[in-house]
């Protein structure tokens, strides 16, 4: 497989932010995967460039889902939050990613 050339500004940008939840972490022990909240028009390849070259691990797969955003009431006007696009990267055999604020 060739090996693409993405934007580094890009790939900064891609993901947002870790998600640290108890399904996110369940799924990091048992899978070796871990959960990203990612912008909504990131491909997989290029969350999967920026994963390697920000954490310096070797990704196996990317999966990902967009979440639909919540109907939400501010005072009368009934509001939407945002939709969300999160990813499920699965490291391989042996990679460890530590991003949890652990106790």
């Amino acid at each position: 497989m060739s090996q693409v050339k993405f934007n580094e500004g890009r790939l900064a940008q891609v993901l947002v932010a870790p998600i640290v939840s108890e399904k996110g972490t369940m799924i990091a022990e048992k899978n070796n995967q871990v959960l990203f909240k990612v912008l909504r028009d990131a491909t997989k390849p290029e969350i999967k460039a920026a994963v390697e070259s920000l954490f310096k691990v070797e990704v196996e797969s990317v999966r990902t889902v967009v979440q639909k955003g919540k109907a939400k009431r501010f005072g009368r006007s009934v509001g939407r939050r945002d939709h969300v696009k999160k990813a499920y990267v699965a490291l391989k055999a042996g990679q460890e990613l530590n991003i949890g604020g652990g106790v």
